[in-house]
């Protein structure tokens, strides 16, 4: 379930933060406040699940590779909300 769970997360990211909202207490167990996984659902969705999965996963703590994973996401959010708009030369 958890490689069919990170492989959905790659395509529909906000998507599986609901569902892992509803069938699991993940989001509780990672974070001390609601707020967060609400602000990240709308504006970061990577990093969300990538802070949720370093604190489930290395005692609540962002080290190692959940670091790497964890700047991945930030670019990857970041990527998102940037323009694809080409230049042309004339």
């Amino acid at each position: 379930m958890g490689c069919l769970l990170a492989i959905i997360s790659l395509m529909m990211p906000r998507f599986v933060l609901i569902v892992i909202a509803i069938a699991t207490d993940w989001i509780g167990q990672a974070y001390d406040e609601m707020v967060w996984p609400i602000l990240g659902w709308m504006f970061m969705p990577y990093t969300t699940i990538a802070y949720m999965a370093a604190m489930l996963n290395n005692d609540h703590q962002v080290s190692g590779g959940w670091l790497e994973l964890m700047i991945v996401a930030v670019l990857f959010d970041l990527g998102g909300q940037g323009s694809s708009v080409s230049k042309s030369s004339d």
